[in-house]
């Protein structure tokens, strides 16, 4: 990091930030300068090299390729990015002056997270990073950052954020709509693969260890771990959800065996052509509006995501106010 306004413009001038690149096509092209400062904050700096290579993570692409597209678009987008380029290093700033400090196994852990939840293994996420141009080791330094700032976020802004129950009914009564519902049922199911269909010998014993299932459950061992260990298919990673169906767009053979199954119950075994099935009703909607008890929980997210986006945006504002900062192009 350069230190003073002087020292900036020196380095600047002698060339220090400034490179001239040739960029080469099918056809002559004139030199572009692919580097240089375009904007100073405090006594930081943002390179032309720091725009693209944001614009680039944000978008997708190159953003020449979206210049060649459509310059309007091109020059919107790049005084977008550049102004949230300008919010992080004044955030930065503040990181720094508060203390605040992410370790490498926190680091670690959420990366861990992020592969779990989209399900990569690890070579899925170095894959994914080199199509987007990026190293393992500068996403982890992206990982970061961005956990520093949520944890600025939280000292500076969420811990002073309180909704109350009226704010959340208010939004149920004025939002009704969100809360209404077709009838749906949510369905779960073990499925007990039949590996040479037409042997009924073989079908036989999936239908008594189906049996064998139902008794578990029936003694209180939870469905979804059974699920987990049995099932052979879809959803059985997630303890047998398959998620929601209108009872009329069902299989009828499906409809059929829970049609008079309640909430939490399951059916008897379902023989199937390659199979056989064990279905449990997780939980049924009749056509209305849900219940202001059931979605408050919900309602309570919008709401606290919407107060700290407001916050947030009036906080960094006023330190923006404070900062000098000036845009060079």
């Amino acid at each position: 990091m350069l230190r003073g306004r002087y020292q900036i413009f020196r380095a600047a001038s002698a060339g220090i930030l400034s490179v001239l690149c040739i960029l080469m096509f099918a056809r002559a092209v004139p030199a572009e300068i692919c580097n240089r400062i375009v904007a100073i904050v405090n006594d930081d700096v943002i390179t032309l090299y720091e725009l693209n290579k944001k614009m680039r993570e944000l978008l997708g692409m190159d953003p020449r390729v979206l210049k060649e597209k459509n310059n309007n678009q091109y020059f919107k987008v790049r005084n977008q990015v550049l102004d949230l380029l300008i919010n992080e290093k004044i955030a930065q700033k503040k990181i720094e002056e508060l203390g605040i400090k992410v370790s490498e196994k926190e680091v670690e852990d959420a990366v861990e997270k992020i592969k779990y939840d989209n399900k990569f293994t690890q070579e899925d996420l170095i894959a994914t990073l080199k199509a987007q141009g990026m190293t393992l080791e500068s996403y982890k330094e992206k990982v970061k950052r961005d956990l520093e700032r949520l944890r600025l976020i939280q000292y500076e802004v969420k811990s002073k954020i309180i909704i109350k129950e009226e704010d959340l009914k208010k939004y149920y009564n004025e939002h009704i709509d969100q809360f209404r519902t077709e009838k749906k049922m949510r369905l779960a199911m073990i499925f007990l693969r039949q590996k040479h269909p037409g042997d009924e010998r073989e079908l036989q014993d999936l239908m008594l260890k189906a049996m064998e299932i139902i008794g578990m459950i029936k003694k209180g061992e939870d469905f979804g771990k059974l699920a987990k260990t049995f099932s052979s298919g879809p959803g059985a990673s997630e303890g047998g959800d398959i998620g929601e169906f209108n009872p009329e767009d069902l299989d009828p053979v499906i409809r059929k065996a829970i049609k008079d199954v309640p909430e939490g119950g399951v059916t008897r075994p379902i023989i199937r052509p390659n199979g056989i099935q064990i279905i449990k009703v997780i939980s049924k909607y009749k056509k209305g509006v849900k219940p202001f008890e059931e979605v408050k929980d919900a309602i309570y997210a919008i709401l606290y995501r919407q107060e700290v986006d407001k916050r947030y945006t009036e906080w960094i504002n006023d330190l923006r106010a404070k900062a000098y900062t000036k845009i060079i192009f």
